[in-house]
C-alpha cells in the first residue's frame, strides 16, 4: 500500500529591492509622521523596485535562482511556477510565463493567481495540489508584488503602508507526514468596496478620464478593512487549529500576513500563541502584499526545525483570507 503523497517545502528564496522608502522620506511627501505611521502599522521602512521597465518579474526571477541554487537543481527541473501577485508585468501574458523565460525553466508551465495578501496562500494550496496528484515533481510557489507601481503617494492613507519585495518556495513529494497539512481559504466578494482598484479591467478600462481621476491606483478604507482583518484572520487561525486538535503550544511559528502590527498581535492572542513565536519583518519591508508570508520564510528559514507546525495566516482584498498549516521538512 503506497503511502499518501503531500507537499513539503524543500526551498525557500527570496528578493528585496535595494532602495529604501523611510517614514522620513514619506515626511515630506505627505502629512504623516515617523510615529504616527509607526504606532499605526509597526512600519519603519519599505523597498522600492526603481529602474526603467523594471518589473514584478525582476523580483520573482531572483528570488526563484536563489531557492533553486540552495536545492542544487537547474530551472528546466522546474515542472510549474504559480506567481501569486496583483501587480503583473502585463495584463497578458502572465507573469509566470515571462519568469519561466527569463529563468530558463523551459519545460515549466504557469499562470498568475490573484488574491490580493491571501495570493501566496491561495498559491500555494493549489500548489500542494499539483505534488499530491503525483503528476508533478517540482512546483515552485511565488508571492511577488510590485505594488509602488499602484501607489498614489500622494494618498496617505496607502503610501505609508505598501512596499515591494517577492518569496518563493518550491514543493516536492513528501511521503514522511511532512509538507502542508491542511488549508482553510475564505472569500467574500461583498469587501470589494472597501478594497479595490477602481479602473483597469473590464468593468471600467483605461482612460483619459480614468487617469486623470487616479482610478488606476489602489483604494483603502483602512478602518473598515482593519475590521475585518482582525476577525477574519484571527478566527480562520483559530478554527484550523481547532480541526487538527492543537492548540497554540503545539504550533512553533505563526507567519502572519504583513498588513498591520496590530492585526498580527489580535491573531496571536486568538491562537493563544506567545508574540516570540510570531514572525515580523513589517517594520523593514512594509505590505509587500501576496510576498510578505513567503518573505518571512525566506528571513526565518535557519530558525525553522524538521517538524516544526507552522501555521500561514492572511487577509487580503476583495475580501479574501485564509490559514495554512504546515509541518516543516528539514533543517537548513
Amino acid at each position: 500500500m503506497s503511502k499518501k503523497i503531500s507537499a513539503a517545502i524543500t526551498a525557500v528564496g527570496g528578493f528585496v529591492p535595494e532602495d529604501k522608502l523611510t517614514n522620513f522620506d514619506l515626511e515630506k511627501m505627505v502629512d504623516t509622521n515617523d510615529e504616527w505611521i509607526r504606532t499605526r502599522t509597526g512600519v519603519e521602512e519599505r523597498r522600492i523596485l526603481r529602474g526603467e521597465g523594471k518589473a514584478t518579474s525582476d523580483m520573482v526571477v531572483p528570488a526563484v535562482q536563489q531557492l533553486l541554487e540552495k536545492r542544487g537543481i537547474g530551472a528546466d527541473e522546474i515542472d510549474c511556477l504559480i506567481v501569486g501577485t496583483v501587480t503583473p508585468d502585463m495584463v497578458f501574458p502572465s507573469t509566470a510565463n515571462l519568469a519561466c523565460d527569463k529563468l530558463g525553466a523551459k519545460n515549466a508551465w504557469g499562470f498568475d493567481l490573484s488574491a490580493a495578501c491571501s495570493g501566496f496562500l491561495y498559491a500555494l494550496t493549489t500548489g500542494a495540489a499539483l505534488i499530491e496528484s503525483g503528476r508533478y515533481k517540482k512546483v515552485v510557489v511565488a508571492g511577488a508584488d510590485k505594488m509602488s507601481a499602484i501607489i498614489d503617494y500622494t494618498d496617505r492613507a496607502t503610501c505609508i503602508i505598501f512596499g515591494d519585495g517577492c518569496g518563493a518556495v518550491l514543493l516536492e513529494a513528501d511521503e514522511e507526514g511532512y509538507g502542508v497539512q491542511d488549508s482553510i481559504l475564505r472569500s467574500d466578494g461583498s469587501g470589494c468596496k472597501y478594497l479595490h482598484m477602481k479602473a483597469g479591467g473590464s468593468l471600467k478600462p483605461a482612460s483619459i478620464e480614468t487617469v486623470t481621476n487616479k482610478e488606476h491606483f489602489a483604494y483603502q478604507e483602512g478602518q473598515a478593512v482593519f475590521k475585518f482583518a482582525v476577525k477574519g484572520m484571527a478566527d480562520v487561525s483559530a478554527e484550523l487549529l481547532e480541526r487538527n486538535q492543537l492548540t497554540g503550544e503545539d504550533i512553533a511559528w505563526l507567519v502572519p500576513h504583513q498588513a498591520n502590527k496590530r492585526i498580527i498581535d489580535a491573531t496571536a492572542d486568538r491562537m493563544g500563541l506567545n508574540h516570540e513565536k510570531v514572525m515580523l519583518n513589517i517594520q523593514r519591508y512594509g505590505n509587500t502584499t501576496a510576498g510578505t508570508i513567503p518573505l518571512c520564510l525566506w528571513e526565518w528559514e535557519k530558525q525553522l526545525k524538521k517538524g516544526d507546525n507552522v501555521v500561514l495566516a492572511a487577509f487580503g482584498g476583495g475580501f479574501t483570507w485564509g490559514a495554512t498549516l504546515i509541518k516543516w521538512a528539514y533543517n537548513s
